[in-house]
């Protein structure tokens, strides 16, 4: 290849490192010093090790029992402080510097959040048994509880969904979503960790579903694959207006909403007890004990016609 060739391509190379480099300037810092943004390694490292913690018998490779068992949890519970604190120091710093605020005008919180995270552990792990014993209960094909635990993509998102709630609850910025995303990667289900979810929350196959922000969902409620529970489209104009306030349904306890319902909006309420079917739209609520079906498609069963085949001349 000519020399001169080689020559021009990194001539148009160094224009892009400069363009990309004025936006750093404009959008982070003065300061070339590194940013302090949370790792979503890291972050992803933490989920797994809170995962292991509530489950040990399940998600553990150590070789655990009734002696040793308190020790394993001390060292893993320890390696979650120190690394939980980190991530919410750093976290809270880079919104800091979003904000154009000095990152450290505001003390240190990481270890005092990750300390009431992992003392709200106990009642997630409660939670969570609720939700196995839901899907248990109510999907046929589960042949025992530790299969769902092991294989259900449906409550491998709950259980995500749960740790991330928590820290969302303590007003941690960043972390809660990066973890569920993580669980939308994995799972193709969407819980956004600010929604408030019930117990015995069962997802049967669970591909597609969306739950938003200030979704409320009751106990013993049932999703099947597809469901959204999602907010009404607004105005650009209004989106800041809306920003905090509830935009998502709320869904009572003991309701069933089955594949590709679609329920819409802050003021929507699906009372309890009911039941909506497969590829409903809502947008307007329903009163307690309601069932809400799609009108039976009207069927035509014709015979097929195919071309006779020519006769051959004898």
């Amino acid at each position: 290849m000519p020399e001169r060739l080689k020559v021009s391509w990194y001539g148009e190379l160094h224009s892009v490192v400069q363009t990309l480099a004025s936006t750093w300037e404009e959008n982070c810092r003065e300061d070339p010093g590194p940013l302090p943004i949370p790792r979503q390694e890291e972050v992803i490292r933490i989920l797994y090790r809170t995962r292991r913690i509530l489950f040990p018998e399940y998600f553990s490779t150590a070789n655990l029992n009734s002696e040793n068992l308190q020790y394993y949890l001390g060292e893993e519970l320890s390696r979650l402080f120190e690394e939980l604190s980190q991530q919410i120091n750093l976290a809270f710093r880079y919104q800091a510097l979003t904000r154009q605020k000095d990152p450290l005008e505001r003390p240190l919180q990481g270890e005092e959040l990750a300390l009431r995270f992992i003392k709200r552990l106990p009642e997630v792990k409660r939670l969570l048994l609720t939700d196995v014993e839901a899907a248990y209960m109510g999907d046929p094909a589960a042949k025992s509880p530790q299969e769902v635990i092991f294989c259900y993509p449906g409550f491998l998102a709950i259980t995500i969904y749960r740790i991330a709630h928590e820290l969302y609850r303590l007003g941690v910025p960043y972390l809660p979503r990066m973890m569920t995303e993580q669980a939308h990667s994995l799972t193709g289900i969407d819980i956004h960790p600010g929604a408030t979810i019930g117990e015995s929350f069962f997802i049967d196959h669970g591909t597609g579903v969306v739950i938003g922000e200030t979704t409320i969902i009751g106990n013993r409620v049932r999703l099947y694959q597809g469901v959204t529970l999602g907010a009404l489209s607004v105005p650009k104009e209004a989106a800041e207006e809306l920003r905090f306030r509830k935009r998502h349904p709320t869904i009572e306890d003991d309701v069933i909403i089955y594949a590709n319902a679609t329920i819409l909006g802050g003021e929507t309420v699906i009372g309890a007890r009911s039941v909506i079917g497969g590829n409903v739209w809502l947008t307007e609520s329903v009163p307690p004990d309601t069932k809400v079906f799609l009108k039976k498609p009207e069927l035509h069963v014709l015979p097929r016609r195919t071309k006779k085949p020519p006769r051959r001349s004898g």
